[in-house]
């Protein structure tokens, strides 16, 4: 009788799977192609300050891949801005994919690390001053002047390390370092009925 020998058990930490992020990272020093990914989102205004945004695919691994599901996200301004209050402001948006980048970058490298990790938590705010954006002084920038980011961890990790780990993440680069943003744009005007006779 034939016996097979069980597969490799794989190790996970964090939640996250070591076994297969080490063979990720292993493939990819191999072929760097499989490194280049393209994320895309949609975006349709609704009224006002309304819009939703929608994520659907990307592309990663040298093919197009598609999510389980689409993703929307409704953003909108606060009465005080003069929205409705139908979602978050995008530039809280920002601060959700800041925050979210930094917890899922931190934990990954952990764990590459060997480090393990109990908790994180981790609070953003950020200082805008709408004369900015209302263009009422051009010495105002219309974006985020300063964000303030407070880590609370506790596993076998120190200061340091959080430190360091936490700015590997791309959304913090991205926001730290300039990128270049190109915009196109097409424009239809409506269409002009002519009077009835």
């Amino acid at each position: 009788m034939k016996t097979t020998a069980n597969p490799p058990r794989e190790t996970v930490l964090n939640g996250v799977n070591v076994t297969r992020l080490v063979q990720t990272i292993g493939a990819i020093k191999k072929n760097t192609e499989i490194a280049e990914f393209k994320f895309r989102a949609r975006n349709e205004w609704n009224i006002g300050g309304h819009n939703q945004a929608t994520i659907e695919g990307f592309y990663g691994a040298c093919q197009e891949m598609a999510h389980k599901q689409p993703f929307t996200f409704d953003a909108d301004e606060p009465a005080v801005l003069l929205g409705e209050d139908n979602g978050a402001n995008p530039v809280e948006f920002v601060l959700a994919g800041l925050s979210g980048c930094m917890t899922t970058t931190l934990a990954y490298h952990a764990a590459s690390r060997g480090l393990k990790i109990d908790e994180i938590s981790s609070e953003y705010e950020g200082d805008i001053d709408l004369r900015g954006l209302m263009d009422i002084d051009p010495k105002v920038r219309p974006g985020y002047r300063e964000i303030r980011v407070k880590f609370k961890v506790k596993g076998d990790v120190d200061e340091a390390t959080v430190q360091e780990l936490i700015r590997k993440s791309p959304v913090f680069d991205t926001l730290a370092s300039p990128v270049m943003i190109k915009v196109e744009v097409e424009t239809e005007r409506p269409r002009v009925r002519e009077p009835r006779s």
